[in-house]
């Protein structure tokens, strides 16, 4: 557990990172402290990338010290930018002509440098003395991860500087005020689900700016679907129309200025609607294999279930319980119309029966009973094998064994023994696939056995009954 002091320090570093003052500059440049005249300009970094041996004379502490920080410079009528405030110390020395500093992002791989260059007659003079270098005028973008050198110029492989730096993002309340690529806007929008179309407004941004609109599926990242729209800044309608072909959970709408690294303001209201989730399920006849694949990510149990006729609910079917990880899929299946897939997530259940609406040849068990036995046989288009038993149903879904198991083929027939006690509403005959990995019991129930000598009163003691199961199932 994080102690009650730590948890308190987090807080007051995260407040003073979010809120603390980037201080304005006016304009950039390069200045040097004790009088010494010192001057600046643009360099590749190229010439000066090779260090040479320093001489003896010369100390690796020449360089003292180097401290980073940003600044804001907001021209009149123009957007504000972001500057690296770099200061370092140098022991001026009669080997150093001046210093080459440079900022490398390791977030683009583009690098920035700029030669300081002293006066030599000045530097022979206050030879010994400290020097503080203060450069400003590299810009730089939010939240980029910055690599800053000095070194000598010469180069001396002995005498250099570097440090990490990372400039603010737009959680700051300064930069998230004043930089443009923080200004993301304010996006409000309205469905046509007739249509499909959603219309997107925008409002709060620079005016003079571009603005692009998208619609796009979030995973890992934002995927595109569809082309991103663009709104100009001249335009005096600040909206467009986007159409979308299913409304998805993971459906967003990303807009964001048309500039380098803008911040991306991002709006998913259609997380709840996750119906059309459940609709991506495939069934394979050669491989006998259900899939399921989500069209966005979900956390969600997946379970094959039987579809009770009495009362629509789907009971779930033994090790058949899968997490979602990417795709669901279920090798030889049975295609009868009451096996279903149930999804279950934090705002409920659907099931979905993709056998149901009779593509598929669907299974039947029929059992007549004459005397004291029971008579069983399967009809079905395919080949097929199945198993047979006598059962209590102890519970709706719940059926225990009170017989020997017996395996019986599309075309043939089994006869089955039964006693009194074993006639009576809870007992059932209960048959289901053999051939397949997942496959519905199903079960004929409130068995009447005919008994000789029994009196049945005007009716017939030799009469047979008949039952035949329903297997088609209409889903509601």
């Amino acid at each position: 557990m994080i102690s009650v002091h730590v948890l308190i320090l987090l807080i007051i570093l995260f407040w003073n990172y979010d809120c603390h003052i980037i201080p304005r500059i006016e304009e950039c440049g390069l200045s040097c402290s004790q009088g010494i005249h010192c001057k600046s300009k643009p360099s590749s970094g190229i010439f000066n990338s090779f260090c040479h041996s320093a001489p003896a004379s010369l100390s690796s502490m020449v360089l003292k010290s180097m401290k980073i920080s940003t600044v804001i410079k907001c021209p009149q009528g123009s957007p504000c930018s972001l500057h690296l405030n770099i200061k370092g110390t140098l022991s001026l020395d009669e080997n150093i002509r001046g210093l080459e500093i440079c900022s490398f992002s390791l977030d683009t791989q583009q690098s920035q440098c700029t030669n300081v260059r002293f006066a030599r007659k000045k530097n022979k003079i206050l030879n010994g003395k400290k020097v503080q270098v203060q450069f400003n005028c590299f810009e730089v973008n939010v939240a980029q991860h910055i690599y800053v050198t000095v070194k000598t110029v010469p180069n001396y492989c002995e005498v250099k500087m570097s440090q990490e730096y990372y400039v603010e993002d737009c959680r700051n309340s300064d930069v998230g005020k004043h930089i443009p690529a923080c200004l993301a806007g304010k996006l409000d929008y309205n469905v046509d689900r007739t249509r499909k179309i959603i219309s997107v407004n925008v409002s709060n941004f620079l005016r003079d700016q571009d603005y692009y609109i998208r619609l796009c599926h979030k995973w890992f990242t934002c995927e595109d679907v569809g082309q991103f729209a663009v709104i100009k800044g001249k335009d005096s309608l600040k909206s467009v129309s986007l159409k979308y072909s299913q409304l998805l959970p993971c459906l967003c709408i990303e807009g964001w200025l048309a500039i380098p690294d803008a911040r991306r303001l991002q709006l998913c209201p259609f997380e709840n609607d996750t119906k059309a989730l459940w609709d991506n399920i495939v069934y394979n006849p050669v491989t006998q294999t259900l899939a399921w694949e989500p069209s966005c990510p979900v956390l969600v149990i997946v379970n094959l279930c039987r579809l009770m006729k009495s009362n629509d609910h789907c009971e779930d079917i033994q090790d058949s319980s899968k997490r979602f990880p990417e795709k669901v899929k279920y090798s030889r299946v049975d295609t009868h119309p009451r096996l279903c897939m149930k999804f279950t997530t934090k705002q409920g259940s659907w099931v979905k029966c993709p056998f149901a609406h009779g593509e598929f040849p669907a299974w039947k068990m029929r059992t007549a009973a004459v005397a004291d036995r029971i008579q069983v046989f399967f009809t079905s288009q395919t080949k097929a094998h199945f198993s047979v038993l006598v059962c209590n149903r102890t519970q709706l879904a719940s059926c225990e064994s009170v017989g020997m198991r017996h395996s019986v083929s599309v075309g043939d027939s089994v006869s089955i023994m039964m006693s009194r006690e074993m006639c009576g509403s809870t007992i059932c005959i209960q048959g289901w696939r053999t051939d397949v990995d997942y496959s519905v019991p199903l079960q004929t129930c409130d068995i009447h056995c005919g008994f000789r000598g029994q009196t049945y009163g005007n009716e017939n003691p030799a009469k047979a009954l008949t039952h035949r199961m329903k297997s088609v199932h209409s889903l509601h």
